[in-house]
């Protein structure tokens, strides 16, 4: 499977003679186990002493999200047949995973899901920047931890000065939708490539996994393909 960009962020300097592995992320900021799937993937990082470059791509969970958003339990109610017993139980465990991983998700009554696309074309400007990885991170607190409304455009920009990027030029992006086309061609590009549902992740352009699939799955997949890129046995 091919790979759209061809920078990211270093994560984890690699220990002894382990090589970089590219990691490419299909993701959404509204969903919880794409920040669950990465923190997963720094624990195997970790684990395995081996530094992965990382690059985020654009995924709508929800395309057609109105501007005002949705309750979140009306949603998952809507979308899944959830009853408001079952998603709040759903909520607890992920709250549970979530403190297991140092990711502070603050689900209430009035948490609600939200539409992307803004935040993606932020993104997207973040990557040429070189700021992609740390506005990625700082989105998904504001959404899950502070419940901050990541598709308005003054949201945003605050988010990204407070990681450093120039709030003009943020300014810029949103207003004059300059980077939507190109979006829209990187969700094409990952959605004609099978990429269905998030996160999913893709392992030096050669192995796909969806879903969080845990650090020590993820660490099996790291040690396979860096033999693989050293030329060792499998």
């Amino acid at each position: 499977m091919e790979r759209s960009e061809q920078t990211g962020a270093i994560l984890n300097e690699p220990t002894q003679d382990n090589p970089v592995i590219d990691v490419d992320i299909v993701s959404d900021v509204m969903c919880p186990w794409c920040i669950v799937g990465y923190r997963q993937l720094e624990q195997a990082l970790g684990q395995t002493g081996m530094g992965a470059r990382i690059r985020w791509h654009p995924f709508e969970l929800n395309p057609t999200m109105p501007p005002e958003g949705q309750n979140l339990s009306e949603h998952i109610q809507e979308k899944y047949g959830s009853t408001p017993e079952q998603s709040a139980q759903n909520r607890a465990q992920m709250q549970s995973l979530g403190t297991q991983l140092g990711i502070d998700f603050q689900f209430s009554a009035d948490s609600r899901i939200v539409n992307t696309f803004a935040a993606h074309q932020l993104l997207d400007f973040a990557l040429s920047a070189g700021q992609q990885h740390p506005l990625k991170m700082a989105l998904f607190e504001a959404h899950f931890t502070h419940g901050r409304d990541v598709s308005k455009p003054d949201v945003l920009i605050e988010i990204a000065s407070e990681i450093g990027l120039n709030a003009d030029d943020a300014q810029k992006v949103l207003s004059d939708g300059a980077l939507a086309e190109n979006v829209r061609e990187k969700q094409k590009f990952w959605t004609e490539r099978g990429i269905s549902g998030v996160p999913s992740m893709i392992f030096a352009g050669k192995y796909l996994v969806t879903g969080a699939q845990g650090a020590e799955n993820y660490a099996q997949l790291l040690t396979r393909t860096a033999q693989e890129l050293q030329g060792e046995p499998v």
